[in-house]
C-alpha cells in the first residue's frame, strides 16, 4: 500500500490556489479538467516532497460544503515555525492557533480546511509575539 493524496473540495479554485501555492508554498504538479463531469482536479505538493499530494477538487456547479470539521486537518512539517507563521501572517493568513510552544500552529484555507504546521525536529524556544498570542476562532 502507498499513500497517494488527500482530496479537498474547494469552492473557489483561484483563491484556493493563491492560498495553497502563493501563501503556503505548495507547487502545482498537474491539473485535469473534465467537461463531462464538470470539475477540475489540481494536484499539489510541497517542493521536494511530491509523494505527499493534496488534490483540490473544484466542482464547476456551486455547492455549499460547510466547515467539514469531520475531515480533520492537513499537516505540514516546516523548517522554522516562527518564520513560516510570520510569512503567512504578512500575506494576510490568520494564525488561528499560534506556535506558543515553538512546535505547532494551525491556520485555515479559504474553504475552512484546518492546516497544522509542525516544527521540524525539536520545538524552538518560546518567542514573542507568539508565546503570548491568543487563539483566534477555532482550528
Amino acid at each position: 500500500m502507498k499513500y497517494l493524496h488527500t482530496m479537498v473540495r474547494v469552492s473557489d479554485l483561484e483563491s484556493s490556489l493563491e492560498f495553497y501555492c502563493d501563501k503556503l508554498g505548495l507547487q502545482e504538479l498537474r491539473r485535469h479538467d473534465s467537461e463531462q463531469g464538470r470539475f477540475t482536479l489540481v494536484f499539489l505538493a510541497a517542493p521536494g516532497d511530491e509523494e505527499a499530494q493534496v488534490e483540490l477538487t473544484h466542482n464547476w456547479d456551486p455547492e455549499e460544503y460547510g466547515e467539514g470539521r469531520n475531515f480533520g486537518h492537513l499537516a505540514y512539517q516546516v523548517d522554522d515555525i516562527y518564520e513560516t507563521c510570520q510569512r503567512l501572517q504578512e500575506k494576510g493568513v490568520v494564525i488561528n492557533r499560534p506556535p506558543r510552544d515553538g512546535r505547532m500552529a494551525f491556520i485555515r484555507s479559504p474553504d475552512n480546511i484546518s492546516i497544522e504546521l509542525l516544527q521540524k525536529g525539536e520545538a524552538l524556544p518560546a518567542k514573542e509575539p507568539w508565546a503570548s498570542m491568543e487563539n483566534t476562532g477555532h482550528w
